[in-house]
C-alpha cells in the first residue's frame, strides 16, 4: 500500500459496469460542512483519470455539486455518486452534505456504502456531529479511515490533528487511530508557513513528492529517518496488535524484522474488519497537476483495505407480508433485491432513482416489483406495484452514462421508475421481497405554507407529493384543526432548499405563514343553555327547542352526551339529532373557533311540534343551546403539551435544562447514557418549541438531538390566553 508506480494512468474517464462484487468498493465521505469532501472527491476523480485537469467531466460540468441550488448556496445539499476506476476496481464515491439539515442524505449514503472516509479539516478540527456519526458507524462495525485536509492553512498541524482524531475516535485504544504517512514540508514561506509538498510512507519508508503535480518517489535522507522510525514503530505495533497471528508481536518485540507484505496484509485486514482506522492526508493538485497530494495513497487504501460488498453482513429481507427470507450474501445470480437510496427529478429525463443492488443483477427494461412499506408516518403510503425499468446509467455530474447491467454490490441510476420512492425495495415481479427501510431522522421544524396564487394552488399538491417522495426526511401534514399545509423539515436550510425546489423544479411559488398549534377550548364551570329554533315561512316550518346543561370534565375525557329527558318532551327519534348538533358545534368551537373538549352535555328538556319538528331543526337547536351555555361561563383555552426527550452531551445539560424552563417546560428527570451524554425528559407547551430544532442545535453546537410526542392539552396561562384572544380579534 503506497508502493505503486509513480504515476497511474487510471481509467479512461468512463465508469463501467462491474462484473463481480469483488471488484467494487462503495465508500461514503463523511465530515462537517466545509471540511473538503467535495474537493477531495474531485481530486480523486482527477487522479483516477475520470475528469480533466480543470476538474471537469467531458461535458464541462463539475463532477459533484452540480445542482443549481448547490451553486447558489455554495455547499452540498444532496447525496452525489461519483464512480471511478482504479487499477481494475470500480470505486463508488458517495459525497454527502456536511450540514446537519441534510443528515437524511448522509444516512442514505451510509446505507449504500460498505466503508466510510471521515474527512477532517486541519484548521477546523472535529465537531460534535461528526463524532456522533462515527459512533453510529462503530455500532454497526463499518470500516473507517480518516483523511486530513486543508493542510495549507496557516494554523494547520497534521500531528496535532492526528492526536485530536485519536482522542475523538480512538475510544479506549488511541493506537487504533494512527497515520500511515507523514507530511513533507518545504522551507518556510513568506508568511512563515511551511506548505506540504509530499508524504513519507511509514511502512514503505519511501518519500512521495507531489510538488510537480505528479507523484514522484524517492528515498528519505538521513535527517528524516529518526522521525520516520519513531512513527513507524508505533504504527507497526498498532497493526500487529490487530493481527490474527498471535506470535507476531512477540517476534517483533524480540527484534525480528516483519516483512512489508505481512504488515500490509494485516493492515488491510484490520481496516476491513473495522478495528484499525488509518489517518491519511490529502489535498487537490496545484499548478495544473493531475495528481493531488495523497490521492494515490488514498485510492490504494480504498482498493486494498476497504471491504468488498461480499464482506458486508446481509440485511434482513422479508416478503411484503412480513415473512423472513434467507438470501445468499451478495450473489449476482440470486433473487433480485435492490433499494432506492435517493430519488431526484430531472427536467429532461424525469424521475431518476439511485439504486444499490444487494442481490441479483439489474438489467435495462426489466419489469420489477416496487415495494414501499414502513414510512406511512412520513406521508408515504404503503405500496406494491410493478414497474418497468428504463435505462441504467452511472451518474457523473449532470451526465448519465449508460450501463449494460448492475450486479449485486454495485450502484446505478434507474430512469422512469415513476412510482418508486426513496427507501423502496426493487425485486423480481414474480418473487416480491422487502427490505426494512433505514432509520431516518424525524423532521421537527414546522413550515406552514400556502399557495401564492390560484395558479400555484393548482400545482401545489403535486409539487409537495414529489418533494416528499424524493426526501423521506420531510413530512407533509394537512392539519385538520388549523387548516394549514405544514411541511416538517430538519432545519432552516432544509426548509430553504424545499422552497427553492418547489419554485425551480416544479414551478410552484408559495408563501410561508406563521405556524399554528392546535388549540382547544373547554368550559371553566357548569352552565346551562336553551336552544330555540322556530321558523314559519309557508308550508312545513321548523320547530325545535332543547335545554341542556354543560359541565367540565377532567382532561382527556372528550365529549360526553347524556340524555335525561322525561315524559317525551323531546321525541326519541330527535335525541340523536340534538347530540349531532351539539357535537358539530363543539367541533367548530364557540369562542375562537377551536374545538371544544372535556365536557359533559346533558339534555334535560325540550319541546317538539308534531308537524314542523325535524332532524335538521333539532340539530340547529342543539348547536344554539351549546352556544348559549358557552356565553354563560368562562371558556378556557387549552394548549397542546409535548413530551420532549433531549439527548445531549454532559457539558450542555445545564444549558438545556435552563432553556427548557424558560419555555415553560417541566423537567421530568434525567438519565445518564453512554458516551458522556444525558437524556433529559421534560413536558413543554408545543407553542414554545416551534423552532426548538434550530435553537437546540445552536445551544449544543450541533451535538444534541431531541424527539417529541403529544402528551395532552392543558389550560393556557391567563395572560397568554388573553394575548391569543387579542390577536384573533385583530386578525378578524
Amino acid at each position: 500500500m503506497g508502493d505503486k508506480a509513480n504515476a497511474h494512468t487510471g481509467a479512461a474517464g468512463r465508469a463501467t459496469a462491474a462484473d463481480h462484487p469483488a471488484s467494487v468498493r462503495n465508500v461514503v465521505l463523511v465530515g462537517h460542512s466545509g471540511s473538503g469532501k467535495t474537493t477531495l472527491v474531485e481530486a480523486l476523480a482527477l487522479t483516477a483519470g475520470a475528469v480533466n485537469r480543470a476538474g471537469r467531466v467531458e461535458d464541462g460540468g463539475t463532477v459533484s455539486d452540480y445542482d443549481e441550488i448547490e451553486h447558489r448556496q455554495h455547499r452540498s445539499v444532496q447525496l452525489s455518486l461519483v464512480p471511478v476506476d482504479w487499477d481494475g476496481v470500480k470505486i463508488n464515491l458517495l459525497d454527502t452534505p456536511g450540514y446537519a439539515d441534510f443528515v437524511g442524505e448522509l444516512r442514505a449514503g451510509l446505507r449504500a456504502a460498505d466503508a466510510a472516509l471521515f474527512v477532517v479539516s486541519a484548521t477546523d478540527g472535529v465537531d460534535g456531529s461528526t463524532r456522533m456519526v462515527w459512533d453510529e458507524c462503530a455500532a454497526v462495525g463499518m470500516p473507517r479511515a480518516l483523511v486530513i485536509t486543508h493542510l495549507d492553512g496557516s494554523r494547520a498541524d497534521f500531528d496535532e490533528m492526528t492526536r485530536v482524531c485519536a482522542d475523538a475516535f480512538g475510544g479506549d485504544d488511541p493506537d487504533a487511530v494512527l497515520p500511515l504517512y507523514l507530511p513533507l514540508h518545504v522551507a518556510h514561506g513568506s508568511d512563515g508557513h511551511t506548505p506540504v509538498t509530499g508524504l513519507t510512507g511509514l511502512l514503505t519508508q519511501k518519500l512521495f513528492d507531489y510538488s510537480s503535480g505528479e507523484r514522484k518517489e524517492s528515498e528519505p535522507g538521513p535527517d528524516q529517518q529518526p522521525l520516520i522510525d519513531e512513527a513507524r514503530n508505533r504504527l507497526i505495533e498498532g497493526i500487529i496488535a490487530e493481527s490474527e497471528d498471535e506470535t507476531l508481536m512477540d517476534r517483533y518485540l524480540g527484534g525480528e524484522e516483519i516483512e512489508l507484505g505481512t504488515l500490509i496484509k494485516d493492515l488491510e485486514r484490520a481496516v476491513a474488519r473495522g478495528t484499525f482506522f488509518p489517518v491519511l492526508a490529502a489535498a487537490p493538485a496545484t499548478d495544473g497537476g493531475r495528481q493531488g497530494l495523497g490521492t494515490v495513497e488514498l485510492l490504494e487504501l480504498v482498493k486494498g483495505g476497504f471491504p468488498t460488498p461480499l464482506e458486508r453482513a446481509a440485511l434482513a429481507v422479508t416478503t411484503p407480508d412480513g415473512k423472513p427470507r434467507e438470501l445468499a450474501l451478495c450473489d449476482p445470480n440470486g433473487p433480485l433485491v435492490a433499494e432506492v437510496v435517493k430519488t431526484s427529478s430531472d427536467p429532461y429525463v424525469g424521475r431518476v432513482s439511485l439504486v444499490r443492488v444487494f442481490s441479483g443483477t439489474l438489467h435495462p427494461d426489466d419489469t420489477v416489483h416496487v415495494s414501499g412499506h414502513g414510512l406511512a408516518d412520513r406521508g408515504h403510503e404503503d405500496h406494491d406495484v410493478d414497474e418497468r425499468i428504463g435505462a441504467l446509467s452511472a451518474p457523473f455530474g449532470k451526465q448519465q452514462r449508460s450501463l449494460s447491467h448492475c450486479i449485486a454490490g454495485d450502484l446505478a441510476s434507474v430512469a422512469k421508475l415513476n412510482r418508486a420512492e426513496t427507501g423502496d425495495t426493487l425485486s423480481a415481479k414474480d418473487d416480491p421481497l422487502l427490505m426494512q427501510p433505514w432509520e431516518m431522522p424525524d423532521p421537527l421544524l414546522p413550515l406552514a405554507i400556502q399557495a401564492h396564487s390560484k395558479a400555484d394552488e393548482d400545482k401545489l399538491s403535486q409539487g409537495l407529493a414529489r418533494l416528499v417522495a424524493e426526501d423521506p426526511t420531510m413530512r407533509l401534514e394537512q392539519n385538520q384543526d388549523t387548516h394549514q399545509v405544514v411541511l416538517w423539515c430538519l432545519g432552516e436550510a432544509h426548509a430553504d432548499v424545499a422552497l427553492e425546489r418547489l419554485r425551480s423544479r416544479y414551478g410552484v411559488q408559495v408563501d410561508v405563514v406563521p405556524y399554528k398549534v392546535s388549540l382547544r377550548e373547554t368550559f371553566a364551570g357548569r352552565s346551562a343553555g336553551r336552544g330555540r329554533h322556530v321558523k314559519q315561512s309557508g308550508g312545513h316550518g321548523q320547530y325545535a327547542i332543547c335545554e341542556i346543561e354543560v359541565e367540565p370534565l377532567p382532561g382527556g375525557s372528550g365529549i360526553e352526551f347524556v340524555d335525561k329527558v322525561v315524559g317525551g318532551a323531546v321525541p326519541r327519534q330527535f335525541i340523536p339529532s340534538v347530540e349531532k348538533g351539539v357535537r358539530a358545534q363543539a367541533a367548530r368551537g364557540v369562542a375562537l373557533g377551536h374545538p371544544i373538549v372535556d365536557i359533559r352535555i346533558t339534555l334535560l328538556d325540550g319541546k317538539a311540534h308534531s308537524v314542523d319538528s325535524s332532524d335538521a331543526a333539532f340539530q340547529t337547536a342543539g348547536a344554539l343551546a351549546l352556544r348559549e351555555a358557552a356565553a354563560g361561563t368562562t371558556i378556557h383555552l387549552l394548549e397542546p403539551v409535548a413530551e420532549v426527550s433531549v439527548l445531549v452531551g454532559d457539558d450542555y445539560v445545564g444549558a438545556v435544562m435552563s432553556d427548557l424552563s424558560g419555555r415553560r417546560g417541566r423537567v421530568l428527570g434525567t438519565e445518564q447514557t453512554s458516551g458522556g451524554r444525558t437524556l433529559v425528559r421534560a413536558e413543554v407547551p408545543e407553542i414554545e418549541i416551534g423552532r426548538y430544532a434550530v435553537d437546540l442545535r445552536s445551544l449544543s453546537h450541533g451535538t444534541a438531538r431531541f424527539s417529541r410526542s403529544y402528551a395532552r392539552h392543558e389550560p393556557m396561562p391567563p395572560q397568554l390566553a388573553a394575548k391569543v384572544r387579542q390577536q384573533a380579534q385583530e386578525a378578524s
